[in-house]
């Protein structure tokens, strides 16, 4: 449990625009414990959104060390880092990016599906899941039927179906009302108990970052506070 379970060593990170390099993180260290929770928390264009893309794999920085589990992300290939995200990483957006052609039970078990796995056991761990989120009665409703808090819980499911270790959320409040965003905090954090995985929000929201173990403070790119 005392283990880290992702060392961040160095990180740097720009992107070139048309005239101009712009500089989201400037040489960011940080260590995160195995069943850890912990807030990245900052302003719009902190570098928040930026960090959690690197450590999911989702982006790559242009200098430093991203060590998961012992292994140096830097050094996987295209297919390695897709395994890794596939297997390793659950992911939650503040957008939800539910699929809306498909139902909640669909859109839950689609990971497990790309990950190739049998549609009776993707189908019986999205069952599983949905139900565990409360939303049991709901498997074949579509997005557009189901309010914003019951998306989220979608795709919560979704980000737990292939049994993580590390589970991201990216403003999972930010369209949610508070009484809302709160149960959802509140459901983040009893999965990941019940799971021991490592949880990690980045928000803007203090509500939202108090709920965590322990709060990161981004300002301009760089890390200013670790509580």
């Amino acid at each position: 449990m005392n283990d880290p379970i992702l060392t961040v060593r160095g990180l740097t990170k720009a992107y070139v625009m048309v005239r101009r390099t712009l500089q989201v993180l400037r040489g960011v260290d940080l260590e995160v414990l195995r069943g850890e929770f912990l807030a990245l928390r900052g302003a719009s264009g902190a570098g928040k959104s930026t960090l959690l893309h690197l450590m999911g794999g989702l982006d790559q920085p242009n200098a430093g060390e991203i060590i998961f589990a012992g292994q140096n992300l830097a050094r996987f290939s295209e297919a390695q880092r897709t395994a890794f995200r596939s297997r390793q990483v659950g992911f939650v957006f503040q957008s939800y990016h539910l699929l809306p052609e498909l139902d909640a039970l669909e859109n839950a078990c689609l990971p497990a599906r790309i990950a190739r796995t049998s549609a009776g056991e993707a189908e019986a761990r999205g069952r599983e899941l949905l139900a565990r989120v409360g939303l049991a009665d709901r498997l074949d409703h579509h997005p557009t039927e189901l309010s914003g808090g019951e998306q989220q819980r979608v795709a919560i499911a979704r980000a737990l179906i292939n049994g993580p270790e590390l589970l991201l959320a990216d403003e999972p409040t930010g369209n949610l009302d508070s009484r809302t965003g709160g149960e959802i905090v509140e459901l983040l954090k009893t999965l990941c108990a019940e799971r021991r995985m490592t949880l990690i929000i980045a928000t803007h929201d203090a509500r939202v970052a108090t709920q965590a173990g322990r709060v990161i403070e981004l300002i301009d790119g760089r890390m200013v506070q670790d509580a």
